[in-house]
């Protein structure tokens, strides 16, 4: 088994990116959708967030309301190093019981947003980062999800710089080109992860 962690800043693409991977035969592991099942209506980890951020964070029918936690946490680092407190050691558990269950020649693509602000690519064989430039980041959040540019510059912000993600990569995506270029270097980038997890002692080739 491979295990690769992938990241990249908001607005990045990084999905995109984890989308052709699996298409290419990955299997995926979503931080941010098991960080969203773990706060999950009737779960431990939900009453753990209203303890701590009050039960104005929760919508009319008992969910949680992300936007609204989320104009708490992102401007305030304090406060989000508590939200993380809660979900991160969810979210590894359920990621941990999620990899045993892949097969031994598995790549297991780990999609974790915050693998540089937590120190986490130690954890992983692969580091693959998916980088654009910080006018792209603004522009897709503004232009495709509706952000407002303050709120899209305070989520950047609240992330790691984009020379911090770079330092910890063992590959880089480069998402400011068109998608058949995109990918056509996932595919490259797919090859040597796929050999790999067949011989783990095969250096890697950018």
């Amino acid at each position: 088994m491979l295990k690769v962690g992938l990241t990249g800043g908001i607005g990045a693409g990084k999905s995109e990116v984890s989308r052709l991977l699996v298409e290419c035969g990955a299997v995926l592991i979503d931080a941010d959708k098991i960080a969203r099942e773990v706060v999950a209506p009737g779960t431990p980890g939900l009453v753990e967030v209203v303890r701590a951020f009050g039960e104005e964070v929760l919508t009319e029918d008992g969910a949680l309301d992300r936007p609204k936690l989320g104009s708490i946490v992102f401007s305030d680092p304090e406060r989000l190093a508590v939200l993380n407190s809660i979900v991160h050691p969810l979210v590894g558990a359920r990621s941990r019981e999620l990899e045993a269950a892949a097969s031994e020649d598995a790549v297991v693509v780990h999609d974790v947003p915050l693998l540089t602000e937590n120190g986490l690519a130690p954890l992983y064989d692969v580091v693959v980062v998916v980088d654009t430039s910080p006018g792209t980041q603004l522009d897709r959040l503004v232009r495709l999800r509706g952000m407002t540019e303050e709120d899209a510059r305070a989520r950047m912000a609240a992330q790691a710089t984009r020379e911090q993600r770079l330092a910890i990569a063992d590959i880089v995506i480069d998402n400011d080109v068109p998608l058949p270029e995109l990918q056509g270097r996932v595919r490259d980038v797919w090859a040597d992860l796929a050999r790999r997890a067949q011989e783990p002692g095969e250096p890697l080739k950018e």
